[in-house]
């Protein structure tokens, strides 16, 4: 199985820049650079931030750009975002609940799209009717599950990060402990840092995003911090096995060399290029 995960496209409108990248721009050249490599990707999963502003114009714009798509794509709603304008321009896109979540079939097993938006903050929520309908989603489910969210669900050790995390990370975390065995990977964005890890013995990942980077700032107490890193993406392989994600910085411009061998009988002192 292979998904491609994108994360934290901050659509603006057009011509408009943060960190002097255009949002829109990079949003297409990920999706091209991405499906032209990956076409036989199973899904293509945007976690959060699809907006910068929560405009209704960036989800008519976004509904726009994905709609004839070669591979099924799905959403999630990050602190950038405004459910009530999103889901005026994807009403399919809540669950009986009126929040933006879903299972959608995958391969291998099932994906679970997350709701972690809070009116009025950065921090991310997931409160007791979003905790009851994932436990009565996973506890249905036969086959693994994939979770994917916008806000991370534990610390990463940067102050400014970590005040705008899941703040009910306390409860989430158990409910991923009590279904643990069926919980293959969590994947979120929200940091714009390459991060892994586990949570509760279940794996977790993010990538940088499509667009502006931040930087593993620790010694910053107050403000986000950020850089002039690639733009990426994620592509994701599974198997029965294993899962393994990949940071793919199509932003990067500049020499790919094809150098050197995996045999190792190649690899010596005067034919190997260093």
């Amino acid at each position: 199985m292979k998904l491609l995960q994108l994360t934290d496209i901050h659509l603006n409108a057009p011509g408009q820049t943060i960190g002097g990248r255009e949002p829109n721009e990079n949003f297409r050249k990920a999706i091209g650079h991405a499906l032209d490599r990956h076409a036989d990707a199973d899904a293509l999963v945007i976690t959060g931030d699809l907006s910068d502003w929560g405009d209704k114009d960036d989800y008519l714009r976004l509904k726009d750009i994905i709609a004839d798509l070669p591979v099924p794509v799905h959403l999630c709603i990050g602190n950038h975002d405004e459910r009530d304008t999103f889901l005026s321009v994807f009403p399919e896109r809540a669950d009986e609940n009126g929040f933006v979540q879903s299972v959608f079939d995958l391969p291998g097993g099932s994906g679970i799209l997350l709701d972690t938006w809070g009116p009025d903050t950065h921090a991310g929520f997931y409160c007791e009717t979003r905790l009851a309908w994932l436990d009565s989603r996973l506890a249905a489910l036969e086959a693994p599950a994939f979770l994917f969210m916008h806000h991370n669900p534990v610390p990463i050790g940067i102050a400014p990060v970590d005040q705008i995390m899941l703040q009910d990370a306390e409860a989430f975390g158990a409910l991923v402990a009590a279904h643990a065995g069926k919980i293959r990977h969590i994947f979120h964005g929200h940091c714009h840092l390459p991060l892994c890890g586990s949570l509760h013995g279940v794996p977790f990942s993010a990538p940088r995003g499509t667009n502006h980077a931040g930087w593993p700032d620790f010694g910053n107490e107050s403000n986000l911090s950020a850089c002039d890193l690639p733009e990426s993406y994620a592509v994701i392989l599974a198997s029965e096995a294993s899962v393994m994600v990949h940071m793919v910085e199509y932003g990067y411009q500049g020499e790919i060399r094809r150098e050197g061998s995996p045999d190792y009988a190649d690899w010596n002192r005067l034919t190997m290029v260093r």
